[in-house]
């Protein structure tokens, strides 16, 4: 279901790799979402969280250099976006959203998928894709 495509591909590797992985790590968020028949997925969904929340912070620190190492225009709006996906994703990781009972934990692996696929898609189609274009 989710898998990194040519279209979201910026031309810089190091990027697209990276890339890669966040959208494997949303493959593995749904995945976790269709287990019907595991009624407690807390220990699934926090292991998720903090690989998504380490990798993705060491992802925009990569992002960040590379782009300072440009001179990029935009790096400023970048970083701003970057923050408010750090807050939402903190937001996201408290674990005392995810306690509860399977139809809590479905709801909490839904947002995480919504918001994955919204700022994969869009964040990557209409601002990381301008980088490789300099």
């Amino acid at each position: 279901m989710y898998e990194m495509k040519d279209e979201y591909l910026t031309g810089i590797p190091e990027i697209d790799r990276e890339h890669t992985r966040l959208f494997e790590i949303a493959e593995e968020t749904y995945q976790i979402a269709k287990q019907e028949f595991i009624p407690d997925k807390y220990d699934q969904i926090q292991t998720l969280l903090e690989e998504l929340k380490e990798y993705t912070f060491l992802h925009f620190e990569h992002e960040e250099e590379y782009m300072e190492s440009i001179h990029y225009k935009k790096l400023y709006t970048q970083k701003i976006q970057h923050e408010g996906f750090r807050r939402k994703l903190e937001e996201l990781t408290r674990l005392d959203s995810i306690e509860g009972d399977q139809e809590d934990q479905d709801k909490v692996i839904d947002d995480i998928l919504k918001f994955l696929t919204d700022w994969l898609v869009s964040h990557i189609l209409h601002n990381d894709k301008l980088i490789g274009k300099l």
